[in-house]
């Protein structure tokens, strides 16, 4: 597997792409070319064509969950490239209408929408998208510090309801020394999802974990996580959009850390 960070809120010195608050990975493994997350604007669209990689190409994009920093970027695709034999996978809780404080915060197509454009496939339950790379789907809490809270609104048949984001979801690559996580957000709790990802892999051993963790501050939340980092062995660490300095520091005290930007590639 070769995975190329596209969109992050940090871009590197003397390397010029563009950045955004916002997330998209390129995934390759095999014959399989992957989005992870499409950001806000085209502007990992930009940042694929400085990098040399032919979005064209693409045979699926896996969205980490509903929210507009990782869905938004979908309106700008489908004007640019054909997707009608790509497919689309995703929690179906993705495309449903998201408001927070009255601004629409979630995916700028509905499921009705993409309809046609681009062969959806909304799971809530995992799925095995090529031999070693797995969709974990919706993520179960199984750490008591990483309840679940709410963030905004969510319109579904029941009408406007508290978003508590079942649709957050992540990726694991099965390496030969242990699992590789990718997430987007983390809104379930990073140690939910890793927790979720050995369950469903059937391995226990984590190689690294690259995405954003969803922490700020110093927090009993931050302490536990770290505690879980370093009881799991886990010594790659990738933290990037949605974990500020602050975070970042405290975990870099117990775990260093590897600085994430547009442009960082790593291979499998």
């Amino acid at each position: 597997m070769k995975l190329t960070v596209l969109v992050d809120n940090n871009t590197y010195i003397d390397r010029y792409y563009y950045g955004e608050p916002a997330v998209s990975f390129y995934i390759e493994d095999g014959e399989e070319k992957l989005l992870f997350d499409v950001g806000y604007s085209d502007v990992f669209i930009k940042n694929a064509e400085l990098l040399g990689i032919d979005l064209a190409e693409v045979t699926s994009i896996v969205l980490s969950h509903g929210h507009d920093d990782h869905t938004r970027g979908l309106s700008f695709f489908l004007e640019q490239f054909n997707a009608s034999d790509m497919r689309l996978l995703a929690h179906p809780d993705a495309l449903k209408e998201k408001q927070l404080d009255g601004l629409a915060i979630g995916s700028p197509l509905s499921e009705a929408e993409l309809a046609g454009k681009i062969q959806l496939q909304l799971l809530r339950t995992p799925y095995k998208i090529t031999e070693r790379l797995f969709f974990l789907g919706e993520i179960p809490e199984t750490n008591l510090f990483e309840k679940r809270t709410g963030l905004g609104t969510q319109k579904g048949e029941g009408g406007e309801l508290p978003d508590l984001l079942f649709d957050d979801t992540a990726l694991a690559y099965k390496t030969e020394n242990g699992l590789f996580i990718i997430t987007g957000c983390s809104h379930s709790g990073i140690c939910n999802i890793i927790e979720y990802a050995k369950m469903v892999c059937n391995e226990t051993r984590i190689l690294g974990v690259l995405g954003g963790f969803h922490l700020f501050d110093a927090s009993p939340r931050l302490t536990e996580t770290i505690r879980y980092f370093e009881q799991n062995k886990i010594n790659n660490l990738y933290p990037c959009h949605c974990v500020n300095f602050a975070a970042k520091a405290e975990i870099h005290k117990k775990i260093p850390l590897t600085e994430v930007g547009v442009g960082l590639e790593l291979n499998f």
